[in-house]
């Protein structure tokens, strides 16, 4: 497919898909793989949902969009929905989460200019994704995605995820910072779980200073960790949380919610999106939240998510090549003891799609639909690759890998 005329921005497999049904997605040529991380954790209710489908197609039918010049009435039964599951008094509605992180960055720097402060900063944490607009990939804690893209945006203080006192290092040295922006689950960083002492010392900072805490829930919102966002599994409450993803399952949606005074920052002119909160997106993301609710799949993501993470630990727990087996509900990360980016196309070989993330952690952001018998395969197959894996690099001479992995 290289010919095609896409600019060449993503390391595709060789594969072109026509359909999706559940956790199933069908290619070209009839064959059907089983999706372990869920298009990247954004279709959670599966491919091609009835609700979601149907919700998308009576919509479009009625009004597909117009000017935030004017008010919707679905519109604002998906704001006062977001504002119910979330405990948030207000939501921006955007397209994505890059876009819904952009509104966060701009609402912190616009509340620092209104207390005085004329170069807000925004403590941001190593190894985390927030998006690859020029703020967010600034905001983002990996070097490699930056690189190129000099010079960067100015306004943000590094610290180490999971590291109290270096936050409150930067407290006592930096006058200018005016909010904290972070995972409570590192996706992209590699599936690293937020202490929970770690966030309840951040919102007690943030308390004591007046900075906003604000919670980067793209990845981890909408049901994946257990909770409808995984803040609440922890018992703190941001200022600010940003989500998309999972919202609309497939289709384009991004949300910054905020309460109390950071709801109160954006005034008219200060922040706008032609598409945001579009009528067709606000359809599919209401479906989304009723389908959550009404399914019980919070409850559902607990539970499917304890059962493939302990099936997990049994089938590797004396396997050396695997260093770590960790998660929150149906966000699962497997470390293994060596960068591992050829099982993505030894996964393919299985019928199996696999997404590895930092080098060398499997992410596995399974469906909230699945059926037990369905999990049981997904991590079947999971263990049958990962041990494929290992045998091949036992076998293998000591020399550099070649770049199509075999099955032994």
């Amino acid at each position: 497919m290289a010919d095609q005329p896409l600019l060449n921005t993503y390391g595709r497999l060789p594969i072109v898909f026509d359909r999706g049904e559940g956790p199933w997605l069908y290619d070209v040529d009839g064959n059907r793989y089983l999706d372990s991380f869920s298009g990247i954790a954004v279709c959670g209710l599966g491919h091609a949902h009835p609700t979601v489908t149907r919700a998308i197609q009576e919509q479009s039918a009625r009004l597909v969009h117009c000017s935030n010049l004017f008010h919707t009435r679905i519109q604002q039964t998906l704001a006062d929905k977001l504002c119910q599951v979330s405990g948030m008094d207000g939501v921006f509605l955007a397209n994505s989460g890059a876009e819904a992180n952009e509104a966060a960055l701009k609402l912190a720097r616009l509340y620092g200019h209104q207390r005085g402060i004329h170069s807000p900063a925004v403590i941001v944490m190593d190894q985390s994704f927030h998006g690859r607009t020029l703020a967010t990939l600034t905001a983002t804690g990996n070097r490699k995605v930056q690189a190129g893209f000099e010079p960067l945006v100015s306004g943000f203080i590094r610290a180490p995820f999971n590291d109290l006192d270096a936050i409150a290092a930067i407290a006592r040295a930096n006058p200018n910072v005016v909010a904290v922006l972070a995972e409570p689950v590192q996706g992209e960083g590699g599936v690293n779980v937020a202490d929970p002492a770690w966030l309840q010392g951040i919102r007690e900072i943030c308390d004591h200073q007046g900075w906003l805490m604000m919670l980067d829930e793209v990845q981890t919102g909408n049901g994946r960790c257990g909770a409808y966002f995984a803040y609440q599994a922890y018992g703190v409450e941001p200022d600010v949380v940003t989500t998309a993803k999972g919202l609309g399952n497939g289709f384009p949606i991004g949300a910054c919610l905020a309460r109390g005074e950071a709801a109160q920052v954006f005034q008219p002119g200060h922040h706008g999106s032609t598409f945001g909160g579009n009528a067709l997106a606000c359809a599919a993301a209401s479906a989304v939240i009723d389908t959550i609710e009404q399914d019980n799949l919070l409850e559902r993501a607990r539970t499917l998510g304890a059962r493939m993470r302990a099936r997990l630990q049994a089938a590797f727990e004396d396997a050396p090549y695997v260093r770590d087996i960790r998660g929150l509900g149906l966000m699962i990360g497997i470390e293994m003891n060596a960068p591992c980016a050829e099982l993505v196309p030894l996964a393919k070989t299985q019928g199996l799609l696999l997404n590895v993330t930092a080098e060398r952690v499997v992410r596995l952001l399974p469906q909230l639909t699945l059926s037990d018998g369905e999990a049981d395969d997904m991590v079947d197959r999971v263990v049958r690759i990962l041990r494929l894996h290992a045998a091949d690099d036992r076998q293998a001479p000591r020399s550099p890998r070649p770049d199509a992995p075999q099955t032994p």
